[in-house]
């Protein structure tokens, strides 16, 4: 990757090092427990250690780059908020792939695809780089730094001492130290240090690619050779045609309702909708590698080509919109029938996302497309930050709740497997189907509490919701079985 090395890194800072060991010690006080907020606390520091290393390589933060790494940090708050495991790794995940955006910058395909490569290369280099800057700053223990240490370590003894010794004598401050302060037992010493190398190694590796960060622009993606009008265009004008007919049948269906549909084909509402939706997913998605590709071998002439390629494109773009609207309808229809569920709810988010590329892909057309890959990643970045700050947890509850009041059907299997952020709205359900749906989210949340760092609001709003009304325990199971039904998975 030398083609791609910016230059060399300017000399590591004091600042980012004090920036370094603060992410360092807060994993290692912070991170042992779960994930909540504490995620948040330690990303900070780590982003100073970035913009440090970068100022002192005289690069300066530019819009984009800002953008990236307040969006970064921002997804980093949905795992403070929600209990759900599933939105908080995704959003975990993106804000790892903005975090690399904001580091290496650029406005390429590779830039905004082969960003995260950079870190992981540094995680070798960034190492080496701040050990060779600490030694230059410790002058044998005379430097700076070294004053600075040993300062350190005497705080941390006297307030080991003074505060043990305050603990044992007063119950009442023992339990407020026991709130504020994270337990590090013995037998926890090998995580809490595994937890501080990998901070102490995952900020360096960070601050080392600010200050000389992959160049990613560089990378020269062969253009591909332009085809002839007639060869270019024909399948794309059928394959058009095609969509164009689909829609059709889509109208006349919506104009002559459904039932003429499902007694011509026998089947249910729910099978029409099912049976439609995944398909229609699928031709969203391929429409998008199409259109791709079409303009990788599209003829480029001159202005009558521009105008062929914008044309026939353009309309096939406005018809794939037709196509998202109706999977999107088709699943609200299975949905009204059978409840939403995760998966359900995360695949139109998929299928909205991939209709708002397209819309991208017709901006592009007319204003040309050199913002197009920051525009999509900025767009994914920011629906999976809108998908974890609505809660789908609650989201699929709430909907569930309202569809028993609406027919008096209710997967209560599906319920029970919730998170906590869906309490709130199973805590509407009356009796005795509330507390056969949250009985064993109460025995999980009765267990040990996580520290307040590790301990997501969720989490906290359902203990304060079960501990006022907890459910009751002469629930009778029986009529529970009679009201709840297995159909999430229809």
């Amino acid at each position: 990757m030398a083609e791609f090395q910016a230059e060399p890194a300017a000399p590591v800072r004091t600042a980012t090092l004090w920036a370094v060991l603060a992410t360092g010690v807060l994993s290692m006080l912070l991170l042992g427990d779960g994930l909540a907020v504490n995620l948040l606390l330690v990303a900070i520091p780590a982003a100073l250690a970035a913009y440090f290393a970068a100022e002192a390589a005289g690069r300066r933060p530019r819009l984009w780059t800002l953008t990236w790494a307040i969006g970064g940090l921002a997804l980093l708050i949905v795992p403070a908020l929600r209990d759900a495991d599933w939105p908080s790794f995704l959003a975990g995940v993106t804000a790892v792939a903005l975090g690399s955006l904001a580091l290496h910058g650029g406005r390429t395909w590779p830039a905004v695809l082969l960003g995260p490569i950079g870190v992981l290369n540094a995680l070798v280099t960034g190492p080496t780089w701040g050990w060779r800057g600490l030694r230059e700053r410790s002058g044998g223990g005379r430097g700076k730094l070294g004053v600075g240490l040993r300062a350190l370590v005497v705080t941390a003894i006297l307030l080991l001492v003074f505060g043990a010794l305050f603990a044992s004598a007063d119950a009442a401050f023992a339990d407020l130290l026991s709130d504020l302060v994270p337990d590090v037992s013995v037998s926890g010493v090998p995580k809490h240090v595994l937890l501080l190398v990998l901070g102490l190694a995952g900020s360096l590796a960070v601050a080392h690619t600010a200050a000389a960060p992959l160049r990613w622009d560089r990378v020269q993606v062969p253009a591909g050779r332009p085809r002839g009008r007639f060869e270019w265009a024909l399948p794309l004008i059928v394959l058009t045609v095609l969509f164009a007919a689909f829609n059709a049948v889509q109208l006349a269906v919506l104009v002559g309702g459904y039932d003429t549909v499902l007694e011509k084909t026998d089947q249910t509402y729910a099978q029409y909708a099912r049976q439609g939706f995944w398909q229609l997913l699928l031709v969203t998605l391929l429409t998008v590698l199409v259109i791709v590709f079409a303009l990788r071998w599209a003829p480029r002439d001159g202005a009558r080509d521009r105008t062929l390629v914008r044309g026939v494109l353009g309309t096939l773009c406005a018809l794939a919109l037709v196509v998202v609207a109706s999977a999107v309808r088709r699943m609200d229809m299975y949905v009204g029938e059978y409840g939403l569920t995760r998966l359900r709810i995360s695949v139109v988010a998929v299928e909205l996302w991939l209709g708002l590329v397209i819309v991208l892909i017709m901006a592009a057309g007319v204003w040309g497309a050199r913002w197009l890959p920051r525009a999509v990643a900025a767009t994914a970045a920011a629906g999976v930050l809108a998908f974890g700050l609505m809660s789908p947890d609650a989201v699929i509850a709430e909907r569930n709740v309202q569809r028993y009041a609406d027919t008096g059907r209710f997967d209560l299997d599906y319920a029970r497997d919730l998170s906590a952020d869906a309490v709130p709205a199973l805590d509407k359900l009356a009796e005795p189907l509330r507390s056969c749906a949250l009985q064993s989210l109460a025995d999980q949340l009765g267990e040990d509490a996580s520290p307040w760092y590790a301990t997501s609001w969720g989490e906290a709003r359902a203990r304060d919701i079960l501990r006022d009304r907890p459910p009751s325990k002469g629930a009778d199971w029986s009529v529970c079985a009679d009201l709840g039904e297995s159909t999430a998975y229809r």
